[in-house]
Order: structure tokens, then sequence, then C-alpha cells
């Protein structure tokens, strides 16, 4: 029985004892006692840190006073104060003086939970977490209007995951310490509308040319949506961005309630957008120099001034020659270099109050027969000089078929005249024979950025480029070939003289060898002497080139003289038609206008277009070459090496043995001639001279044409001379075209 009883008491004690939990049951219970801890100490700091920072916060009126902004004075070449550009601040309008439509406006499109949230908007917060999760470009995080009030105030704008908790904390602290009426008119005072405007006071005066207590609806909207992209949608900079951009935040505010929705359609185009004063075209090039000082100096707000390169009086009269010369109804540009890249000059427009769209550096036209610089420069490296003979006739590439401006062909020519007078078809013949890629290759090589496409009609000029990029790539050819790299900052200073910049001038890579740049330089002199530009003419050396696209949609002109190269476009922004428009006239007339102000104080120089050709090109003279015929030797059928005097079957003398037909040749006479090893059919097979080429570029068939107008012949006396390879690299490529090795 005791016995009985113990088991019983045993087996009664080990059925009370609990089952042990599943590890995946108690590693869930430690996740979530160790994630409450870690929330509970988070929360703890964060409210905090937000304690403290609210404590530490300036009051209201200290907020009041303080501005953002930073000072920039601009100066010109000579040391010259040229603008000065830094914040602008209107009267402090207070909260009750506001227009509400101009509140309802900024809450709607920027934080339409500003009145409900506490600093940080949950929802938001939660989209920024997808956002990062999934990469998911659709959907992206705004910050509250307290939390760019913070940024504004206190922080910078940095992408960083540290400066986005210190954004927020901010953000809570300001809106434990201030109501929402006091944070709403902190913001509307301080923040950046563009345009050196810091508040909506500063903005409306500028943009609508009236206080802000007078804004209307329509106007209350176009500055609310400047926030998102201050440059970008400013009316003075794009008036149908402004509006577009003005009409969204109409929508938003008619789906939140802000406004009846017959309010939705007013027309903004009737709101009138005031002139600026005090404008002028050097803005066009602090336009384009200033934004690089990201990348030249680092963050800073202290107050710094800027050396540009610009010089005063240039500027000046390149802004007079473009505004006299654009035919009516166009728009002009005009980019000036200096020797080293130095931009001198720059113009983006008639009127840089009407626009300030910068056509200089930004619009992207066909530069017409002006790229056939490139087409030009890809056959001198490829073995052509200007006197070489080539001939003006119709020519079909690949189904394409160039005509000549006038339609008519001037027969056998040599190269320097194809170029003067902008022959298309030789262009185009030479084009396909070096190859469309190689052409591209040589645009991309003297700086053009922009695409490029292959089809045989690109030697005309059909690929869109920037006018800053063709001046430089003319540019290079002044520099001997090297490479030009555009600038215009010189230094950066603080106010007190620490330099936080200064440009290291480089010499540039050689782009082509100086027989190519002496001999492209030829060419253009020419084109100005007596081609197409001559109304490009100073009074002293000047090459160039004239561009003109179809319809005379644009007008170019780019040349250089003295160190300085220039580059002049005109056309419509709308790229319609422009009549009587072509590069030889106005474009060049505004050339010749600004280049004969900004070389008259510089001395006259006259063009290297002497040819130092490399020995594979040079003159296939037998004395140079090979020694004189009387010293030839020739080994036998037995290899002994015997003279040509005592050679059978040779000329007396010459050492070359005559044909039937009076030509002359290295071998044997024509009764010693030993059969050939070999029929031209088997040979024709052998070397594929009747299989497609697998290689061909884009715009060749597998039977390309033959290109007539590539073919040499013989030239005036005083151009005879055509330079040959030597004899050992001498060839013929397909369609028995005389084949030019490349010395690269």
């Amino acid at each position: 029985m005791p016995s009985d009883s113990g088991k019983r008491r045993r087996s009664s004690s080990s059925s009370s004892r609990p089952p042990e939990k599943p590890f995946w049951r108690r590693a869930l219970r430690a996740v979530f006692l160790w994630g409450g801890g870690l929330a509970i100490l988070g929360l703890i700091f964060l409210v905090t840190a937000v304690l403290m920072t609210a404590r530490e916060l300036p009051g209201f009126q200290t907020l009041k006073t303080s501005q953002n902004g930073q000072m920039i004075v601009v100066r010109a070449r000579d040391g010259s104060e040229l603008v000065t550009l830094g914040p602008s601040y209107g009267r402090w309008i207070t909260h009750e003086s506001m227009p509400q439509v101009m509140k309802d406006a900024m809450v709607s499109v920027e934080d339409r939970r500003f009145y409900s949230h506490i600093g940080v908007d949950p929802l938001g917060l939660l989209r920024a977490i997808y956002t990062a999760a999934t990469g998911d470009n659709r959907i992206s995080a705004t910050s509250t209007i307290t939390q760019q009030l913070a940024r504004n105030i206190f922080l910078n704008n940095s992408r960083s995951y540290t400066r986005k908790v210190r954004e927020g904390v901010l953000a809570l602290a300001l809106e434990r310490k201030f109501s929402k009426e006091q944070i709403l008119e902190l913001y509307l005072n301080k923040v950046y509308f563009g345009g050196g405007a810091y508040g909506i006071d500063a903005a409306s005066r500028k943009f609508f040319g009236h206080p802000a207590s007078e804004l209307s609806l329509p106007e209350a909207a176009i500055i609310a949506g400047l926030v998102k992209a201050p440059s970008r949608y400013a009316p003075t900079a794009d008036v149908n961005a402004a509006v577009d951009r003005g009409e969204v935040v109409l929508r938003l505010m008619a789906e939140q309630g802000k406004i009846a929705a017959s309010e939705r359609n007013i027309d903004l185009d009737t709101v009138r957008i005031a002139k600026e004063a005090g404008q002028n075209s050097v803005r066009y090039f602090t336009d384009w120099a200033l934004p690089q000082l990201d990348l030249l100096i680092p963050a800073t707000n202290e107050p710094i001034e800027v050396w540009t390169t610009l010089d005063p009086k240039m500027q000046t009269e390149a802004t007079e020659a473009i505004k006299s010369k654009v035919p009516k109804g166009a728009q002009g540009a005009l980019v000036a270099m200096d020797r080293d890249g130095a931009v001198l000059a720059l113009v983006g427009g008639t009127d840089y109050v009407t626009s300030n769209y910068n056509r200089a550096v930004n619009a992207v036209r066909q530069p017409g027969s002006a790229w056939k610089l490139f087409v030009y420069l890809a056959a001198l490296e490829a073995g052509y000089t200007p006197s070489d003979r080539v001939v003006d006739e119709p020519v079909t590439i690949d189904g394409w078929s160039p005509h000549n401006s006038g339609r008519n062909y001037a027969g056998p020519i040599d190269v320097r005249t194809a170029f003067a007078y902008s022959k298309n078809t030789v262009a185009a013949s030479l084009g396909n024979e070096v190859g469309f890629g190689t052409v591209a290759s040589m645009a991309r090589r003297f700086g053009i950025t922009t695409p490029i496409t292959t089809l045989p009609s690109m030697v005309l000029g059909t690929s869109e480029v920037r006018l800053i990029d063709m001046t430089r790539a003319f540019a290079a050819v002044s520099a001997s070939g090297s490479a030009i790299e555009p600038y215009g900052i010189t230094k950066v200073e603080t106010s007190d003289g620490k330099v936080l910049y200064r440009h290291d001038p480089r010499r540039g890579d050689v782009l082509v060898p100086q027989y190519v740049a002496a001999g492209i330089t030829d060419l253009l002199q020419s084109a100005v002497a007596t081609g197409t530009g001559r109304a490009a003419q100073i009074g002293r050396p000047v090459a160039g080139k004239t561009g003109t696209t179809s319809s005379n949609k644009d007008g170019w002109f780019l040349g250089f003289s003295s160190g300085i190269t220039t580059g002049v476009w005109m056309g419509r922004d709308d790229a319609k038609a422009v009549p009587g428009l072509q590069g030889g006239r106005a474009p060049a007339a505004a050339f010749a206008q600004f280049m004969r102000f900004a070389v008259k104080s510089r001395p006259v120089e006259q063009f290297d277009t002497e040819l130092k050709l490399p020995e594979w090109q040079l003159e296939p003279d037998d004395e140079y070459m090979n020694g004189s015929p009387d010293d030839y030797f020739y080994a036998d059928e037995n290899g002994n090496m015997i003279g040509p005097e005592r050679s059978p079957g040779y000329g007396p003398r010459d050492g070359l043995g005559r044909y039937d037909d009076g030509s002359v040749g290295p071998g044997p006479g024509p009764g010693d001639a030993p059969p050939p090893a070999a029929s031209d059919d088997f040979l024709d097979r052998a070397l594929g001279r009747d299989q497609p080429d697998p290689g061909l570029r884009q715009g060749q068939g597998a039977n390309p044409p033959p290109l007539p107008t590539v073919r040499r012949g013989s030239g005036p006396p005083e151009r005879q001379s055509v330079p040959q390879p030597p004899p050992q690299q001498q060839g013929r490529g397909r369609d028995d075209r005389e084949y030019r090795p490349n010395p690269y």
C-alpha cells in the first residue's frame, strides 16, 4: 500500500507540471518584450529631446528677425561688380493680415493635414518608410509645413537620415512652443519662392508688382505652387509652367473644399506678370556660371565674391549685335570664348526680362552645314588635303540623294572649294567614304554632348546641338586641335579674402594631329575669304563656317580670329521658318559686328595652315622615298641581286618595264611576264569582292553605290601636288576606290 500511494503521488506531481512551449512562441514573446522595451526607451528619448529642443528654441520675435539666404557678389573679368545676388525680403505680413486665399492655397498644396498633425504627419512618415522599402518612385513622402520651416531656419538641404531625424525633432518642438497660426505666419514670411524672394510679400512684389495683401486667388495659387521648384515654376522663367502648376493648386483647393468648384476654372492666363527692373543679358551668363559653385566650393552660407571671365564691354557689344541683326520675330544667341576656354560673352536671347531661357547653353537645334566641320576633319585625318580633287555631281547613298543649294553642280573642284561653297554632295560622299560613325566619333571628340545619328543625312547637320558645344569645337580648332573646356569662374573668395576656389589652367588633350588642324583652318579661312561666310570678314584673318537648316529655321555662324572664337545662332523658339534667314547673312553679320569690337585691341594673327604631313602621306617622290632609280636592285630567279641596267627585259636606265599600254612597272617586260598564279574570278571569290561586307556602317547596303565625287583628278598646276601613301601602304578598297590608311 505505501508503495502504491507513493507512485500515485509522483504520477500526480508529474502530470500537474505545464508542458514546455514551442521555440517560435518563446522567440516571438522575446521579440515583443524587447521590442516593447526598446520602443518605450525610444519614446522616452524622443520626448526628452523634444522638450529640451523646445526649451532651447529662440522666441517668436527672434525668429521673425532672422534671415536666410546667401549674399553673392559677382565680379567681371576686370574686377568690376556685375550683379549682387542674395535674399530679398518684403514687408512682414501678420497672420491676421494675410489673404485667406494665400493661407488656404499653401496648406492645400503643401500640407493638407497641417491643422491636425503634431508637426510630423504619420501618414507621410508611413509613405516614406514604404518608399524606402519598395523603391516605388510613384510614391514620395512630403515634409509638413512645420518640418519645412525647421529645415529653412535651422538646417540645410542635405539628404540624409540624420538631417531628417533632426528635422522631425525640431518640428515637434516648434509645434509644442508655437501655435499653428504662428508657425504658418513664420513659414509664409520665410519660405523661398525663387529669384531671391523670401516670403509672400517679396514674391508678390517681384512677380506681380503689388503687396501680398492684394493677392488674388490665381496669384496666390501661382505663388503657392512655387515652393516645390522655385526656379522651374517661376513666372519670370516660364509662364506656362507657372500657370500649369497654379492650376494644380486650384484643383487641390477645390477637392479640399477651400474654393467652389466654379472657381477652379479661373483663367490664369489673365494674370499679369510684372517686369523686373535692372535685368540685362549679364544674367544669362550668371545663370550659366553660378550653378557650378555647387561643384567648385564646399557648402557655405557666408557671403562670397565670385570672380568671372565675363568682359562687360564685350557682353554689351554682343547683346547689341544680336538685337540689331536678328530677324523680326526670331531669337538669337552668342557665345564668345578666349583661346583657353574662358567665356568672354554669353547672350542667351534678345531680352532677359521677356524670357530668361538661355538659348546659348540650353537650346538644342540643328546646325546645318556648320556640322561639316566634323565631316572634313574626319576626311583630313583619313588622308585628304585641301588641294585634293573631288567632283561635285549628283550622288545617291542608300536611297538618299542630297542636293546643293540652287541645285547646281560644279563638276571637278578641290576640297577647299567644296568646303568654301558648302557643297552638300561632296560632304555626303566624303562622309560615306570615311564612315558616318567616324564623323560622329569626331564630333564627340570635339565636345558635342547631344545625341548623334549615323544616318547618311547626318553629314548635313541633322543632329541637334547646343551653341556652346559648337563654339567649343571651333575653339579647339583655333587651339591647333587641342581640347578646350569652357569655364566662367576664375576665383571664389569669402568676404574676408579667404580663397575657396581658383581655376587651374590646364592644356587640353590633343584631339587631332597638327596637319589636320592646319588643313581645316585652311578650309575655314577659305569659307570666309571667298565662300558662304564672306559677310563675316572684319579686315583681318578670320576662319569660320556658316550653317542653315531646311526651310530657313536656323541660321549659324561660328568662327575665330586673333584667339577669340565666337558662335552665333538665330531662329524661332517654336522652330518655324524665318524668311531670309541664312547663316551667311544675319548670323555672319552679327559675328562681324561683335568681333570687330572684340579683337580691336589684339594683334593681328595669321593662321597656321602649313601642312606638315606625316611620312605616310608625303608625296610619292621616287628619289625621296626610295632613292634614285639608278640605284634599284632586283633579285633574279636564283636570288642574286642585280642592278637594273643589267636586268633583261628592262628599258634603258629607267629600271622599269614598258607594257603594251605604255604604263611602266617594276616587274619583267611584257614578253617575260609569267602567267598569273590564279585567275581573277578565283581572287574575287577568295577575297570576297562579290560578297556583302559584314562590317557595313549604317546607311550602306550590301552593294553600296560608287562614289564618283571622291575620286582624284588632275588639278591646276598650282594644286597638282596630291599626296599619296608610300608604295608599301597602297591598296584598293571596295569599289576600287583608293584606300588611304589611317595613321592611327
